[in-house]
């Protein structure tokens, strides 16, 4: 109810303050279990997926941001849950799968951090261990101009990618490596403008 409540009056804020675009939304599947990547530069990143999707999207957000009182309290009622970024944090990932079991949308930046530049960083692994592991699918989300607040903000959700099965659920960290890179290729892509495009 919360979630709900918050996304309508979030994407009423995003279409008049951030001139709000989303493009390609046809490529979420309508169900089962999904991770959404993409690019991170601000703080409007995971509110602006959250909202473009019709589906809940369940972030995974440092843990210390859950000490904060009352922000914890809201950043859980919005589907968050907490990981420790300084080391594996094997609860995370068990509640991560948890969810992509139950047929939910898993958001995760492979970025691992924001990019104070906006240049795209180099990923970190866990999106593709958990797409491989939980075998789902990764849709790659492209946002362009969501550092500010007067830029236009907008989204472009690409095709889902599908990872190959290995036997044993057991792909090598080179496996990983590639194919997190080609997650990554794919954010490039989205976040190019495109011939037309307002500026």
């Amino acid at each position: 109810m919360f979630y709900n409540l918050a996304r309508i009056v979030m994407r009423v804020v995003l279409l008049i303050l951030r001139r709000w675009e989303v493009t390609g939304l046809d490529n979420i599947p309508s169900q089962g279990g999904l991770i959404v990547v993409s690019n991170h530069s601000s703080y409007w990143d995971p509110v602006a997926v959250g909202c473009a999707l019709n589906r809940p999207v369940h972030y995974m957000a440092k843990a210390e941001l859950f000490k904060i009182p009352v922000f914890g309290t809201v950043i859980r009622a919005l589907k968050a849950f907490p990981v420790q970024r300084s080391r594996m944090d094997r609860a995370a990932l068990r509640k991560a799968a948890e969810l992509l079991n139950k047929g939910q949308v898993l958001g995760i930046f492979p970025e691992g951090t924001r990019s104070s530049s906006g240049e795209l960083q180099k990923p970190h692994l866990g999106a593709a261990m958990l797409a491989f592991k939980n075998n789902v699918p990764v849709v790659p989300i492209g946002i362009c101009g969501a550092k500010g607040i007067c830029e236009k903000l907008k989204l472009t959700v690409g095709e889902p990618i599908l990872l190959p099965r290995y036997a044993g659920n057991k792909p090598s960290r080179r496996d990983l490596e590639r194919y997190s890179c080609k997650i990554m290729s794919e954010i490039a892509r989205l976040m190019k403008p495109v011939k037309g495009d307002i500026k």
